[in-house]
């Protein structure tokens, strides 16, 4: 039988082993939970961690189990313990020798895991800005207004977030304003500027009845903070239904489209690009409104869709609209965008906006 002492040493030695290896299953139990939550129970870092993990488990039982024979050999002397005790020696040994190392690995491998998920979480949110730009700058859905129907489509291109956007909204107790607009280039930077750009111009509007004036007040502002780093071409449209009148002003943007008494008319631009130069004119020109009139705005991204070197074009658009001018706006968006997609011989890099404000009554 083993002396006392000699099963002190042992009992102490394997309650250091299974210490040292109860504190790696710990660590490496918690890297297991964090990467089967990122990446899925069933994926191959997760399996590999909970078998790690459960490796750590059993080598953590094993000295448990010496550990209690040593003291059970110890009260009451069974012929067998001593060869367990024996036998444990080695690794108990060995784990002391390299405790400190196991530590290490288990500590960087739940350290690797937090940076890894916390690379995830950052790469998520990099994913959902473009997103949450884009739901402030052309949400979905617009407030209602009583006499009007108002659709919509937004579609984001292939590269980094763009700055296209619209608006409709009331600038008096008659009068409804729709708004569409897109900054050059592409990034944190344009999209800024065109959410300050769509705000500036729903204060404008309010406070001047012509588009155009508005648009002048808006260069203004813009091009005193970016000096003509950025430019925005914008159309404006604003209904009077007490008047029966349509005003609109456009700064260098693409030609919107109105259909009133069964014809279709381009509404060109009349203005330079905003911020083009700090001095633009802007004019504004009026046509009657009447109910069922429709307006139809996008920017650029539809009308420059490519199939090799031939682009979508003003015309189908105007076509487009001229084959059904009484289809539901959304369905007009919708198909609109469709269509585009469906010309284009590649992916559409730039981003897609179309406003459509048709007058019910």
């Amino acid at each position: 039988m083993l002396d006392q002492p000699a099963l002190v040493v042992v009992a102490a030695a394997a309650l250091a082993a299974a210490v040292v290896w109860g504190r790696s299953a710990r660590r490496l139990q918690r890297a297991h939970t964090r990467i089967s939550a990122s990446t899925g129970a069933e994926s191959e870092a997760s399996l590999l961690a909970r078998a790690a993990y459960l490796k750590d488990v059993h080598a953590a039982g094993l000295y448990l189990v010496v550990l209690v024979v040593a003291v059970i050999e110890a009260g009451w002397s069974l012929r067998w313990g001593r060869y367990v005790l024996f036998a444990a020696v080695v690794p108990a040994a060995l784990s002391l020798r390299y405790g400190r190392a196991l530590l290490r690995q288990a500590r960087m491998a739940e350290s690797r895991s937090q940076l890894e998920q916390r690379a995830e979480e950052v790469l998520e949110q990099e994913a959902l800005a473009p997103r949450r730009w884009a739901a402030r700058l052309a949400p979905e859905e617009l407030a209602e207004i009583p006499g009007f129907e108002v659709g919509t489509l937004y579609r984001a291109g292939t590269g980094m977030m763009a700055g296209d956007f619209y608006d409709v909204f009331r600038t008096g107790r008659s009068r409804i304003a729709a708004v569409i607009g897109d900054v050059s280039g592409h990034g944190i930077e344009p999209s800024i500027t065109a959410f300050q750009a769509k705000y500036l111009l729903r204060l404008f509007l309010r406070q001047f009845r012509d588009p155009g004036q508005a648009l002048e007040e808006l260069n203004g502002q813009v091009f005193s903070q970016h000096h003509g780093e950025e430019f925005i071409s914008m159309a404006v449209v604003v209904f009077d239904t007490e008047a029966g009148t349509l005003r609109y002003a456009s700064a260098g943007h693409p030609p919107a489209f109105l259909w009133h008494g069964g014809e279709v008319r381009g509404l060109e631009a009349t203005g330079p690009l905003i911020s083009l130069t700090s001095d633009g004119e802007y004019t504004s020109r009026e046509v009657p409104l009447a109910a069922g009139d429709l307006v139809l705005l996008y920017t650029d991204g539809l009308a420059e869709a490519r199939n090799g070197e031939s682009l979508f074009g003003e015309d189908r658009i105007a076509n487009h609209l001229r084959r059904d001018p009484g289809v539901d706006v959304d369905v007009l968006c919708k198909s609109l965008g469709e269509a585009a997609e469906d010309y284009a011989s590649g992916p559409l890099n730039d981003d897609i906006a179309i406003l459509a404000v048709r007058r019910t009554t």
